[in-house]
């Protein structure tokens, strides 16, 4: 009988590194690896409903902008049987980004992208990379980046952001110049002052535009 679960891949931004949320297995097949959080659905459940109650369930983050990223069902993708998965990504902001392991899951750490485990559970590093590919394609003609902003925040920070997502560095006057030209942020009266460096002018982002 083929069976349906949902796998949630949760990014946020870690010391300015995009990183992914892991939890490891408390139970078999493969206890003790690292994987995405998910579960079966339920039969009263919706995918989205399922995807939801997952991620709270297994790491207790709630609230979050999330996505339907592509369904998985190569054969022999799980020991237990023909079980195919319906996957998601999901943004959350840095401030936003407390975790706490629970059910299923011994535990819940934020991994950089870029320094993962050496082997995930079932095909998860599979997914994770497709859901990297899909982040790193819509930063490019979508303003979904600015869910990994807290409300307020630099143009540095949002910057920042996109570098973390794209995995390189980017012009800075090239990158305001777009952001101007693209009228999706609104400066406030606040100032945020780093160090001994002049403090810097906070924006928001114009819901109006998303």
């Amino acid at each position: 009988m083929t069976e349906v679960t949902v796998d949630v891949v949760i990014f946020t931004i870690v010391d300015h590194a995009l990183s992914v949320l892991l939890v490891r297995r408390g139970i078999d097949p493969q206890r003790g690896a690292w994987a995405i959080p998910g579960g079966f659905v339920l039969d009263h459940e919706s995918l989205d409903d399922a995807a939801l109650r997952e991620l709270r369930e297994e790491t207790g983050v709630v609230d979050v902008y999330l996505e339907q990223l592509y369904t998985f069902g190569a054969l022999g993708r799980d020991p237990r049987g023909r079980i195919i998965t319906v996957a998601y990504y999901a943004l959350i902001a840095t401030d936003r980004a407390q975790i706490a392991a629970g059910t299923d899951a011994v535990a819940a750490q934020w991994w950089p992208v870029a320094s993962l485990p050496d082997e995930l559970a079932f095909d998860h590093a599979h997914i994770l990379d497709y859901a990297i590919q899909r982040l790193r394609a819509k930063i490019g003609y979508t303003n979904v980046g600015f869910q990994l902003l807290p409300a307020a925040f630099t143009l540095t920070e949002l910057q920042s952001v996109y570098e973390a997502i794209l995995g390189r560095n980017v012009d800075k006057r090239n990158f305001r110049k777009r952001i101007e030209q693209q009228n999706v942020v609104e400066p406030l009266e606040e100032w945020r002052r780093a160090g001994a460096s002049r403090p810097a002018r906070l924006y928001r982002f114009r819901s109006a535009a998303f």
